[in-house]
C-alpha cells in the first residue's frame, strides 16, 4: 500500500523559503516607493478635500447671509404692505365719508332751491336738475 507518510513527516521536509530580507530588494525598495507615493497622494488629495471644504462652508456663510438679507428685505416689505394697506382703507373711508357729505349737501342746495320763488327757478338753464330729478 502506498503510504503518504504522516503530518510530522511532512513538517520534517526542509523547504528553503525566502525571508523578507532575502526577497529582491530592488523590489522591497520599490513597494516602499509606492507606499511613500501613495501616502503622498493621500495628503495631497486630503489637502485639496480640506481646501474644497472651507470654500464649500465659505460660500454656505455667504449664503446664509445673503438669505438672511432677503429675509430682513421681507420683513421691511409686508411692514410697508400693511402700513399702505392700512393707510389705503382709512383713504377709502374719508373718500365715502367726504361723498356723502357732498351728496347731502347737493340735496341740500337742491331742497333751498325748490323752496325759493318760481321766478327764480325759471331763469336757470335747463341743464342744471331739479329735486324731482335725484329723487
Amino acid at each position: 500500500m502506498f503510504s503518504f507518510g504522516g503530518y510530522k513527516d511532512m513538517r520534517s521536509a526542509t523547504v528553503k523559503r525566502p525571508q523578507p530580507e532575502e526577497k529582491n530588494k530592488p523590489t522591497a525598495k520599490k513597494s516602499r516607493m509606492d507606499r511613500a507615493d501613495a501616502g503622498e497622494k493621500l495628503r495631497r488629495r486630503n489637502v485639496e478635500l480640506e481646501r474644497a471644504l472651507k470654500e464649500s462652508k465659505e460660500r454656505e456663510d455667504q449664503m446664509r447671509a445673503k438669505l438672511e438679507r432677503a429675509w430682513e428685505r421681507l420683513r421691511v416689505a409686508e411692514e410697508a404692505e400693511e402700513r399702505l394697506c392700512s393707510q389705503l382703507a382709512e383713504l377709502e373711508a374719508e373718500a365715502v365719508l367726504q361723498a356723502r357729505a357732498y351728496q347731502a349737501h347737493i340735496l341740500s342746495l337742491l331742497g333751498q332751491l325748490s323752496q325759493s320763488p318760481r321766478n327764480c327757478t325759471k331763469d336757470l338753464p335747463p341743464s342744471i336738475p331739479t329735486l324731482k330729478e335725484f329723487a
